[in-house]
């Protein structure tokens, strides 16, 4: 498959080891899109207006997950977000759930099979 016609994602994690291994297991049938902070992360939906899917991690520095989400989500109301975390899921990933702010919590570390087939909806 071209890169043309591989769908576009965004993977936002202040860890590097996740975004890395995201990276490798996604890219062969995505175009994957990585960043460390939810500021990378909306440069980086700003810049790639085609990204169709943006999942990020919950837990990092400056902004979480949901704070990241809730501003791209303003900007980018048509894109797909989901949340991963390697916690249990909070009141907090639970309102987002309920709101469609985010549309599934995955767990960490990835299952890659769920993320497969979630990516591909």
């Amino acid at each position: 498959m071209s890169m043309l016609n591989k769908k576009k994602i965004l993977y936002i994690d202040d860890e590097k080891i996740n975004v890395q291994l995201f990276q490798i297991n996604f890219s062969r049938n995505f175009e994957v899109f990585i960043g460390c902070s939810g500021k990378d992360g909306l440069l980086l939906l700003d810049n790639n207006l085609d990204i169709e899917v943006v999942v990020s991690d919950m837990k990092m520095p400056e902004m979480n997950g949901l704070e990241f989400i809730e501003l791209a989500k303003e900007k980018y109301p048509d894109k797909r977000y989901y949340m991963l975390t390697g916690f249990d899921i909070t009141d907090e990933i639970q309102d987002a759930l309920n709101n469609k702010l985010i549309l599934n919590c995955l767990k960490k570390p990835f299952n890659l099979k769920e993320i497969e087939k979630i990516l591909n909806e």
